[in-house]
């Protein structure tokens, strides 16, 4: 079941760096949308890395992570993300530093993985189930917001982003 997991994280990573690699520099900034490339981009990594920690209180945001941000990173609905409302001094998140923080998450998965009770509580307080749903949630989450950015780059763009089925080396990360 791991391997299956770690197999399914990294298509999905993968996919997600792959929009952010395709993106052009005037969508990553673009404000045709409620909330700009960057931002989504930046909000899927944090998840992704946060609920590949062992509970809340053990997660540590990465080292580029602007502490003004933390209520942005959590807001939904019809809150605006735009370059213009970050917090004075802040600027967007680049390419290259969200490809950064991609490597560190891919290296941070197949550890992560295998160190999982699947059956223990989900380790935070806001999300009702157990690990192993933890972990198909936050895959979802990084698929439901890639789909979004793929989206973007076709329309913007005309360009599709490549599908990636799954990864394993003989089953070993």
């Amino acid at each position: 079941m791991k391997n299956v997991i770690k197999s399914q994280y990294h298509a999905a990573l993968t996919m997600l760096e792959g929009t952010v690699r395709q993106c052009k520099d005037e969508l990553w900034l673009s404000d045709a949308y409620q909330h700009e490339f960057w931002w989504v981009a930046y909000h899927t990594l944090f998840f992704a890395d946060c609920y590949l920690s062992p509970s809340q209180e053990a997660f540590v945001p990465w080292e580029k992570h602007v502490a003004a941000f933390e209520g942005l990173v959590y807001s939904t609905g019809t809150r605006s993300i735009r370059a213009a409302t970050l917090p004075s001094g802040q600027s967007p998140y680049t390419q290259a530093e969200l490809l950064d923080y991609t490597k560190l998450i891919f290296a941070k998965m197949p550890p992560a993985v295998e160190q999982l009770d699947l059956d223990a509580a989900s380790g935070f307080s806001w999300l009702p189930f157990n690990k192993l749903e933890v972990q198909l949630y936050n895959i979802r989450h990084i698929q439901h917001h890639t789909g979004q950015l793929i989206e973007r780059i076709r329309q913007n763009q005309d360009e599709g982003v490549a599908w990636v089925f799954c990864y394993t080396d003989s089953g070993k990360f």
